[in-house]
Parts: structure tokens; sequence; C-alpha cells
């Protein structure tokens, strides 16, 4: 178990900890409730603007020491607030304008089914999210795509060789009007 020792950082309940994986960036969630005060928000908002912001003029930016922001940023990262520190591409640049968003209907839902469907969604790098959903359909995922041909050859080698699919409803992408990775954080 690990516990934070600082003041700025409130933990309600336990926070299991693992081994780090191969890189710090990659850490586990959290399962407890974390309360964040006035200035862990402050540094939450300005990361998730700005990931790669100097600790130093996070620090001025939040109004507190290099070594206390260092601290709490390392405390929000132990307690699982900070999942992971990531470069966002821009789909066009690297050649995949194309965005779907596809619902997926399996043959049943008994749990070997969607393990299998689960696992080999893992698999598939071409998949950027996966989520099991509530109500009619079972799954939405979202790929992106180069063009027309791209994503037929999606549709029909891919999405259609997943186990257990036995349909698919695919929503193109016209125009994003929103899109952000940033939570908004509670007072």
């Amino acid at each position: 178990m690990c516990h934070s020792r600082w003041t700025g950082l409130t933990l309600i309940g336990t926070i299991e900890c693992g081994q780090p994986g191969p890189w710090r960036k990659n850490m586990q969630p959290s399962s407890s409730t974390v309360q964040l005060d006035s200035i862990d928000r402050a540094i939450l908002t300005a990361l998730q603007r700005e990931g790669r912001i100097a600790n130093q003029a996070l620090a001025e930016r939040v109004h507190l020491s290099p070594s206390a922001c260092l601290r709490r940023v390392k405390a929000l990262e132990d307690a699982g607030v900070i999942a992971a520190y990531v470069a966002l591409l821009n789909p066009r640049a690297v050649g995949r304008p194309g965005t779907s968003y596809t619902i997926i209907n399996l043959e049943s839902t008994q749990p070997a089914v969607r393990q299998a469907f689960e696992q080999a969604v893992q698999d598939t790098a071409e998949i950027l999210d996966c989520h099991y959903v509530a109500g009619a359909n079972d799954y939405l995922v979202r790929f992106t795509y180069r063009d027309a041909e791209d994503l037929e050859r999606f549709h029909a080698d891919v999405l259609a060789h997943l186990p257990g699919v036995v349909r698919s409803n695919s929503m193109l992408v016209l125009r994003t009007v929103k899109r952000t990775t940033a939570l908004p954080l509670p007072d």
C-alpha cells in the first residue's frame, strides 16, 4: 500500500501500488478517490494543456517553489491522477485524415466471446479506442484511415474477422467541432 505523506493531496481510501512499467509514464490508474486542492488543479490544468512544460515554468505558473512543485507532480503521478504523458499526433500529418466510429454487435455476450473479441482488439494496432457499451449495441471502436480504399480494407480485412462480430455500423467523421483530452476538474 502507498500513502501520500504531504498535505497538498488528500487520499481517500487505499492506493494499490504496482511495479512501474518499462517507462515511468506507464502508471496504473487508481480506483481511489483523490481530493484535489486548488494548486493540484492548477498543476493538472497546466499539464493537460502543455505536458512538456519544464518544472521551473510550471512552478512559476502555480506559484510554488520548483521542489514543492516537483513533489506535488510526483504525488499526483503516484496516486494515479496523472495516468500517462503522451504526444498527440495530427492524423492528417501522418496520412490518416479520416476517422470512423464503429458500433459492433457480437453473436453473443458470453464471457468467452467477449474475451476473444477484446483480445483481438488489443492485438489490432489500428483500433485506437474500444468501449464496451450499454444499450442495444455491444462495443464502440474508433480508428483512423487514409482514404476510401483503406476504410474498405479495414472493414473487410479487420473488423469482419474479429471474433464474434455479426454486425458493424460505421459513422464517418465529416468535421471535428471539438476535440480535447483535457478532463474538467471539480472545484
